[in-house]
């Protein structure tokens, strides 16, 4: 059986954005930072406020890699593997991300996590 599980097609996700899915049990925000294909799956909840929001927070580049800031507390988590620029304690678990055949595939067991 697969590890992989499909969440969505590529086109629901604007260029430079992030969305909550629900997969399995779990939030998850994917994000899309360009016009490719690639995308980046973090958990979604903001480990400082105990909220499920990072999903809309806002993509930067800092130190030539790509981070999303908080909404709320403006904390800053790196999108390849969900450390936390401000707390590295606070860094959040990161899932590995494939397109295939135009749809976004997670793989939750093989989840990742830089704390």
């Amino acid at each position: 059986m697969s590890q992989w599980q499909r969440v969505c097609p590529l086109t629901r996700i604007l260029p430079a954005t992030g969305v909550c899915a629900l997969v399995g049990n779990q939030q998850i925000a994917l994000f899309r930072p360009g016009e490719d294909e690639q995308v980046f799956a973090l958990s979604n909840i903001d480990p400082f406020a105990h909220a499920s929001v990072l999903s809309r927070g806002i993509i930067a580049e800092h130190q030539q890699e790509l981070w999303v800031a908080s909404p709320l507390k403006k904390q800053r988590f790196r999108l390849r593997d969900g450390l936390c620029l401000e707390d590295q304690s606070r860094s959040i678990s990161s899932y590995p991300v494939r397109i295939s055949r135009g749809m976004i595939e997670i793989n939750l067991a093989a989840e990742t996590s830089t704390a």
